[in-house]
């Protein structure tokens, strides 16, 4: 009964209080948001190159190599490895195998001109089969042996001259867009496509591909299909799920984001740690009185220590929830940046439920560290002197 009148008591402090309760408030929720923010980036990049595969499909690459743009496999290794019993094939009798070229080129952002790279796709028309969500939005597919070329949705807002019937040159060639596709929110959604027999020879890449994606049979097999493949005197290739292999480019640059979440969130955090000392330590100093009436009244040290410890969690808990409702806005934001094949991957903001808990865990832990001293010293001040400075 005592502990709930004095944590009554010290809640409705906080209002009463509120111009300097808001001071460590808002250094929490700006703590909190940052870190949501980050978090939402790193988030929204795993997730376009996670949904980039599926689970039914591996990707065969060259040995070593750490993207599609780095590999290498020749015309017969690709012949070979598509016929082989474990692929799945379709009503055409055919093997959903997608051998593919890949290569960069430049493009001009829309929003100042500058040259950046972007990904073109060189796909026979089993790609559209076997990569997974693939879809024509806008216009219709590219046909065959013509210097037509079909764009990623994420491109159109970004760059000049994607749009449907414009003209781009590639290799000094020009290619016509003649539809936009869209990819379930994956990393093709960032990619050019075009007839892989032209592409190669205007990129000069008859003689090889870059990757083969393939779709299995049974998933299952693919852990023995990879050791087998590896130990082919005849290749220097690996196998891998396309969903994983896809999942791992994001490798680098999304551990970077969140070690600069959490390196963020430290700097930050000490601010904000010294800002709800400070406050809790003003309201301590400024409740002397009310806090030696307490004590008179018979409540103990402890009550008082957890009572002031409550209302710097409360404070802090509130400062987290305004940081997460700052980082709400941000999703389906999209951003973009340098993949592991050197060309732009744009993706979009997700806010989930790990970043919002690991967001509120810093608010409570910065609710404690902030409360505990002053907490501490609010239960040790003596009924008499307190009554006495009254």
């Amino acid at each position: 009964m005592k502990l709930a009148l004095l944590l009554s008591y010290n809640l409705r402090s906080v209002l009463q209080r509120w111009r300097t309760s808001l001071l460590a408030v808002f250094g929490i929720g700006l703590v909190v948001g940052v870190l949501g923010w980050l978090f939402a980036m790193s988030s929204g990049l795993r997730e376009t190159l996670k949904s980039t595969g599926i689970p039914q499909n591996a990707i065969v690459v060259q040995k070593g190599s750490n993207s599609e743009l780095t590999s290498g496999l020749g015309n017969d290794a690709a012949s070979l490895i598509e016929v082989d019993a474990r692929v799945l094939r379709g009503p055409d009798g055919r093997p959903l195998a997608s051998p593919e070229m890949v290569v960069v080129a430049s493009l001009k952002r829309r929003s100042d001109g500058a040259p950046i790279n972007v990904l073109v796709r060189g796909v026979t028309s089993r790609a559209f089969t076997v990569r997974h969500a693939i879809e024509i939005a806008e216009g219709r597919n590219f046909r065959p042996g013509l210097g037509e070329i079909v764009v990623g949705r994420r491109l159109i807002d970004q760059f000049d001259g994607v749009d449907i019937g414009d003209t781009i040159t590639l290799q000094r060639r020009p290619w016509t867009v003649v539809g936009i596709f869209t990819a379930g929110g994956s990393g093709f959604e960032s990619e050019i496509w075009g007839d892989a027999d032209l592409m190669r020879q205007a990129f000069n890449r008859t003689g090889g591909w870059q990757s083969l994606t393939l779709r299995l049979k049974d998933p299952a097999a693919l852990p023995a299909f990879t050791e087998e493949l590896s130990k082919d005197p005849r290749f220097q290739l690996e196998m891998k799920e396309e969903q994983s292999y896809y999942e791992a480019q994001a490798g680098g640059t999304g551990t970077a984001l969140l070690y600069l979440g959490y390196f963020v969130t430290v700097i930050l955090g000490v601010g904000a740690a010294f800002g709800v000392i400070n406050t809790m330590y003003g309201i301590v100093g400024a409740r002397t009185r009310e806090i030696g009436t307490l004590r008179a009244l018979g409540f103990s040290r402890l009550s008082i220590l957890l009572g002031v410890l409550i209302e710097s969690v409360a404070l802090a808990l509130i400062g987290g929830v305004l940081g997460v409702l700052f980082t709400l806005p941000f999703e389906g934001y999209t951003a973009a940046t340098a993949g592991a094949s050197f060309s732009q991957l744009s993706f979009a903001f997700r806010i989930t439920p790990r970043g919002i808990a690991a967001g509120m865990l810093v608010a409570l832990v910065l609710g404690v560290i902030g409360g505990l001293l002053p907490a501490i010293r609010a239960a040790r001040i003596p009924v008499t002197a307190a009554l006495r400075e009254a």
